[in-house]
């Protein structure tokens, strides 16, 4: 269970990341964020896999390209789906998708699947 609330919280830095930097992509305050990432979790999980099948002729010819317009179909579905949370177009949800997913990658390489804070540490013997 708590692994599921850490990765809500990721998926929320990574949506706030996006409402700061990318232009397009806006959220009213924090309440909105974290149902924005909870409405994205459950996109993500029950949506994105139907889609990719879908998809699948389109993303074998671009090599996994299409991918990326996936997530951001994504994004756009989240968004459509609440009312604090707007993404204004094809290119914010581009961008604000790649936003979340560079920074729900890096912040859940700390996280392990129990969603406990781990770090590997290599220490060199002599």
């Amino acid at each position: 269970m708590i692994g599921i609330l850490v990765r809500i919280l990721i998926i929320m830095a990574g949506l706030w990341v996006a409402d700061a930097i990318v232009p397009g992509v806006d959220a009213d305050g924090p309440g909105a964020l974290l149902l924005a990432a909870i409405v994205l979790g459950v996109v993500n999980a029950v949506v994105r896999p139907l889609v990719v099948i879908l998809t699948l002729p389109f993303t074998l010819l671009s090599l996994g390209g299409f991918l990326l317009v996936i997530n951001a179909g994504m994004l756009g579905l989240a968004a459509w789906l609440l009312d604090g949370f707007s993404v204004d177009g094809f290119f914010p949800a581009l961008f604000g998708s790649l936003v979340v997913s560079l920074t729900s990658w890096a912040a859940a390489s700390f996280v392990g699947p129990s969603g406990r804070y781990e770090v590997l540490v290599i220490e060199r013997r002599r």
